[in-house]
Parts: structure tokens; sequence; C-alpha cells
């Protein structure tokens, strides 16, 4: 770390956290808390200069009224022990109603459109969005007149756990890191329960059944697997280069891994499937401001396998964690989560990050930032066709909280042609 930083740095053990609060038609209110406890250690430590931590515990917790529900826990001791030798251990047991899914092909970059109707598109996601709700004609094996409000959504339950261990070598820039990872998945769509519906004839707000959901059509022709869940075992590996001088919120350095999946029924898991993913970030810190830092990454990711199921296109595994791709608030930050999937993708991101001030309360330390961005990526069948044609941007405005230095609350408003989404969250987008 800078001396300025290291100065900075807290001793001991300390607990940041926020709480969290959220509203979704189909999740319902929610509240939770997200929260971290980390262990500093003494400043005479000969690793507290160059650990972000010497352990952290990261608790997340939140229930939704629709009964949706989320538990989480993470690990991570760096250097353990004085090692070299990194240790994490994640658990997660979690259940969503508001997935989405658009699609698993290179087709989802077009504009969107009602399974009921593919011809009809829509360049706004809420004019897709009330479109969805207006009542139609049953289809053969739906009601006599059906809603497709929750035509793109689907629930999933999932238990996990993952382990994992990296080992440094040499002077500690490179390491290898090897884990395995469980699972139990199951999926649920929505047909044929109420929902938001609006009739035509009077334009009044009604409910009617929901009619066949994008996710069940493509999986009953044939066009994607997974629908029916189950174990999912997983040996994970990755090369990593890391000369970032501050983990948590570098001002300087490079990050470069490449990380890879491997799934198969020889392993106990119900699908065979490998997943390779390469990302590359970058920070600069600039002459002027307290602290001023240009970041920016790149990620290209594909997916083997003919049979790979539907959820492995929805996410690009990092040993930093998993990344949704491609939207979301961690890689195209206008765009709904997963709004573009296929089994090859690229994505790049931007951020200048400004520091406005720095406080102390009590023995806590604040410093508050913003952060422009920039976010751009595309999707692509075959990882041949990987170019960049038909690229899709977003671009917007962040403020980010650091608690203690390794507590990053961020803030995010991004800006697409189709949407306009807020995020909060704690940790930088990259």
């Amino acid at each position: 770390m800078s001396n300025e930083d290291l100065a900075k740095k807290k001793e001991g053990k300390f607990v940041t956290g926020i709480p969290d609060f959220s509203s979704d038609p189909v999740t319902g209110f929610g509240f939770g808390v997200r929260g971290n406890i980390y262990w500093n250690g003494e400043r005479e430590n000969p690793l507290f200069p160059y650990t972000p931590y010497l352990a952290k515990l990261k608790v997340n917790a939140a229930y939704y009224t629709s009964n949706a529900r989320e538990l989480a826990m993470s690990l991570d001791v760096p250097y353990y022990k004085g090692t070299r030798w990194r240790f994490k251990i994640d658990l997660k047991a979690q259940q969503n109603p508001a997935n989405l899914y658009f699609g698993l092909t290179e087709n989802t970059l077009g504009d969107l459109s009602l399974p009921s109707d593919p011809n009809t598109t829509f360049s706004t996601y809420k004019e897709y969005d009330e479109a969805r709700k207006t009542l139609r004609a049953g289809e053969i094996g739906e009601a006599l007149f059906v809603t497709d409000a929750l035509s793109n959504r689907f629930r999933e339950t999932e238990y996990m756990l993952n382990l994992k261990a990296d080992y440094a070598l040499g002077n500690g820039k490179w390491r290898i890191m090897a884990g395995y990872e469980i699972q139990n998945l199951k999926y649920k769509t929505f047909e044929g329960e109420d929902a938001e519906a609006i009739n035509t004839a009077t334009g009044e707000e009604t409910t009617a059944p929901n009619g066949f959901s994008l996710l069940k059509r493509d999986f009953d022709q044939g066009k994607i697997s997974g629908l029916n869940g189950g174990w999912i075992s997983l040996l994970q590996t990755a090369l990593i280069y890391d000369t970032r001088d501050f983990e948590p919120d570098p001002t300087k350095g490079m990050y470069f891994e490449i990380a890879n999946e491997y799934s198969s029924k020889a392993i106990g898991s119900a699908y065979n499937f490998n997943k390779l993913f390469l990302q590359a970030r970058a920070y600069k810190k600039l002459p002027f401001g307290k602290r001023t830092v240009l970041a920016g990454r790149i990620g290209v990711g594909n997916i083997f396998g003919t049979k790979a199921p539907f959820f492995e296109f929805q996410d690009q595994w990092s040993p930093e964690g998993s990344i949704n791709a491609l939207g979301g608030k961690q890689s195209l930050r206008g765009y709904r989560a997963n709004r573009f999937l296929a089994r090859s993708m690229w994505f790049t991101n931007f951020e200048f990050r400004y520091r406005i001030a720095e406080t102390k309360i009590a023995k806590e330390r604040f410093a508050f930032g913003v952060a422009p961005f920039f976010d751009a990526g595309t999707v692509r069948d075959k990882w041949q066709d990987l170019n960049f044609e038909n690229i899709k941007f977003s671009y917007g405005i962040g403020a980010r909280i650091a608690w203690n230095q390794s507590t990053i609350i961020s803030f995010d408003y991004g800006i697409s042609k189709e949407d306009k989404l807020f995020y909060i969250g704690i940790g930088q987008a990259f």
C-alpha cells in the first residue's frame, strides 16, 4: 500500500455493514442486511502493508414478502498464518422468484419481444413491461385469457458450498488456484399463476393466469437444457497475476486471470460442460485530486458443451466472484441482469474514480467519491464470431463511500437505450 493509505489502515477487528431495502412486483418488499467482519491484525505484523486484511467474514441475509430469501456467508483468509496459502469458503442458500430470461442466443441482441408474439418488438423496457400485462387470448394448454406479466421470470432455489485455495508463486505476483463447488438447483416457471393484467377493452388493471413462459417454451422445444435443475459438481482452476496495491479499492496495479470451471457426470454432476473466462483489470492513479484513479476492465468468456444448462450462461466464474453476463450491476449497468446471453461474450468497463472528501467519525474513517462510468459488450453463439459489431453500450454516474478503506458502498445509476437503472451494493464493480 502507499504510505498515505497505510497510515489510514485500521488495526484489529472491526465491523461494517448496511441495511438492504428493496421492492419488486414479483418478490415484493424486502429487508436485509449486508455486513463484514474484518481482522486486520496489528501494524507491527510484516504482512500489514501487503494484505487487504488477515481475514474477512461476509454475511448477507434478506427476506421478501413473496417468501424469497437469501443467506450467504463467505470467509476469506489471505496468506494463512503468514504462509503463501489463501483459503476461501462460500456458503449460500437462496430462493429468488425474480430471475430474468430473454433467450440463450445472440438473437437476444435484438429488441425486446413477447414469447407469444416475437414479431412485435419494443425499444424500451418500459414499453415491453406494459405490453406483457396486456390480456390476450390463450393458446392451447393455456387459460381462455392470459397475461404475460411473468413470461420472462423464473424462480431459482439454490444451496451451494464452495471451497477454494490458492498458492502464491515467487514474489507473490503470480498465484495458482484450485477449488471445488457443489450446488443443488431447482427451477420453476409461473404458468397458470395469477399475475398483473390490463383489460384492453376497458383499460382497467386486473389479474389473470400467466401464460407460457419463454424459458418453458425454449425447454419444451429442445432449445435449452437445465430446467429440471439437479446436483452440479464443479472443479475450478485459475492462474492469477495480481499487482494491485490494495485489493478492495486499488489505486494502481493490474489483475489478470485465466479461470476455468469443469462439470462432468464423472464427478457427480448432472451436466457436462466447461467454462473458460479471461479477465484483465488495470488501475492508474492520476496526478490530481485527493485520490483520483482511472480503472478499466475487459472480460472474455466461452461455454463448451452442447448440452450446457441454461443457468450456466448467466454468469462468468471468477475467483474474485461470479459476474452476471451480460447486463446488470457487474457488466452493463444500463441493462437488466442477463439481458444478453449466448455461448460466447466479451465486455469492458471504465470508471473515473474521484475522491471528494474524507472524514473520521468516532473511530470510523469514511471517504466519499464519485465514479462516472462507461460499459460495453456483446454476445455470440460461437467464439470464432466474437468481434466489434452489434455492441451494446451503457453509461452513468456512481457514488462511493469507503468505510475503513476495506468496505466500499457503491451507488450506480446506469443508462442505456432500453432502460435507466439504480443499484446499491457493497464492493466496487471491479
